[in-house]
């Protein structure tokens, strides 16, 4: 398990990078043909990463309701990004992870509801969550990447 936790913090490291990196403005712009922006898809991670090993373990997740409700699958873009959130994301990026490293070495994981993804894989337990997670997070690498070359283009 060490292991993927190592690499979901490298993969957190290429986001936070960008989302350092970037301009305000193109980390909540949408290009044409795509359903959302730079700063949806690092704040989805955080908030999906929460509800896969946390909420379906059934613990509480160290994230904010109102960052879950806003960035959960199913939510789109608003457009706006406060300083607020923009730090809280930041700082959960490596956090959230340095947690869930943590606890699951400290057997905090103890129960978990079993849950079908929308790419159709059953979770049936922290370490299915943990593993998953990996292979979403590096989708949402992939498609910000895409989003930061198409900008780039634009710009």
């Amino acid at each position: 398990m060490e292991r993927l936790f190592d690499i979901t913090l490298q993969n957190r490291n290429a986001l936070y990078s960008i989302l350092t990196k970037t301009p305000k403005e193109l980390l909540l712009k949408i290009p044409s043909g795509y359903r959302n922006n730079i700063w949806w898809n690092i704040a989805h991670v955080v908030v999906t990463q929460q509800l896969l090993v946390y909420k379906l373990s059934g613990l509480d997740m160290k994230v904010a309701d109102q960052l879950v409700d806003k960035f959960r699958k199913g939510t789109v873009p608003d457009g706006k990004a406060t300083e607020e959130e923009l730090d809280a994301i930041k700082g959960f990026l490596f956090s959230s992870i340095e947690w869930t490293q943590e606890d699951y070495e400290n057997g905090v994981f103890k129960n978990f509801n079993e849950y079908t993804t929308s790419a159709n894989v059953t979770l049936k337990n922290v370490e299915d969550a943990i593993a998953f997670n990996l292979f979403h997070e590096g989708l949402h690498l992939g498609v910000v990447l895409s989003l930061e070359k198409v900008l780039l283009a634009e710009d």
